[in-house]
């Protein structure tokens, strides 16, 4: 693909997993939005999710496999499944391009490959290789890789080691907290100092809130590098990882997040929009959607194309 693609203003999604549960799937423990990959009478519902972000205006959809990483198959005792579920994914994420018969194109979804929103303090060899092993499975279907909601630059470098051999581009999702900081306490500006080459698409802060992207804007646009969010709308502007929340609260969070988390209802399309349109005079270029957002917080931002 270009290596400038995302030079113009583009639209990524929204957020998958939420959006399947929004609309009615029923997860199994933990697997999210992984739960709609095991069962083949869920797959219409992922192929009609990513529909509704592409008519909505979205130019790159996500695989779904944020969920489908080994660790979290594992915790629910479901890793003989973790091939089938992730070659799923890539296959649904095509089908839906194929029907919307529009020029998008597919980002292969990869997640932080232990728990999400901290460091993954494993072993490098360990984690390369679940990279990698989710990697080479979605990567036929995919035009670039996506890293998402990542902790620490360790991660990223063994992600871009994980995946040089795909030689395909790839846009970084880094999460950051309060502070402006990702949880390895590293900040944007080394992250990218350290890191960059040219085989990076853009960076895009992942999976945070509203105020903490507007808050770091004017260190990126410092970056000459394309960049933007996947923005989230949770009810806290700074999410714990599942296994932080206290046993009652760990319970109810296997039936949907955002009873534990919240959700920011008063957060409209329009107010999305509004919202957006200043990150953009900032120079934004990459605008999308994670967890509580949807369709009608895509369809505000895409006018701005």
């Amino acid at each position: 693909m270009e290596r400038n693609y995302f030079k113009k203003i583009r639209i990524l999604d929204g957020g998958m997993g939420q959006e399947l549960l929004a609309r009615g799937l029923v997860p199994k423990g933990t697997l999210w939005s992984a739960s709609s990959l095991i069962e083949k009478k869920n797959h219409k519902l992922v192929i009609d999710t990513h529909l509704s972000f592409i008519n909505a205006g979205s130019d790159v959809i996500l695989t779904n496999t944020f969920t489908t990483r080994k660790v979290r198959m594992e915790q629910n005792n479901v890793i003989d499944l973790f091939k089938y579920s992730n070659q799923k994914a890539g296959e649904l994420a095509l089908k839906a391009k194929e029907i919307s018969k529009k020029n998008i194109l597919i980002a292969g979804c990869l997640p932080a490959q232990n728990n999400t929103y901290e460091i993954d303090d494993r072993k490098e060899d360990l984690i390369k290789k679940d990279f990698f092993d989710q990697a080479n499975i979605i990567n036929p279907f995919v035009d670039f890789f996506y890293l998402d909601v990542i902790s620490s630059s360790r991660e990223i470098r063994l992600a871009q080691e994980a995946i040089k051999q795909f030689k395909k581009p790839v846009l970084v999702g880094i999460h950051i907290k309060k502070d402006g900081r990702l949880p390895s306490k590293e900040n944007i500006t080394e992250v990218v100092t350290n890191l960059k080459n040219e085989n990076w698409l853009g960076i895009v802060l992942a999976c945070v809130s509203l105020e903490i992207i507007e808050e770091s804007s004017k260190e990126l646009k410092k970056l000459d590098l394309p960049f933007g969010f996947k923005a989230n709308l949770w009810g806290v502007k700074e999410p714990l990882p599942v296994h932080k929340f206290n046993t009652s609260k760990y319970n109810e969070i296997g039936k949907n997040p955002n009873i534990v988390l919240g959700t920011r209802k008063d957060v409209t399309g329009e107010v999305f929009a509004k919202f957006t349109k200043k990150i953009i005079n900032e120079g934004a270029t990459i605008l999308g959607g994670c967890c509580e957002t949807n369709a009608s917080h895509l369809k505000e931002i895409s006018k701005f194309k």
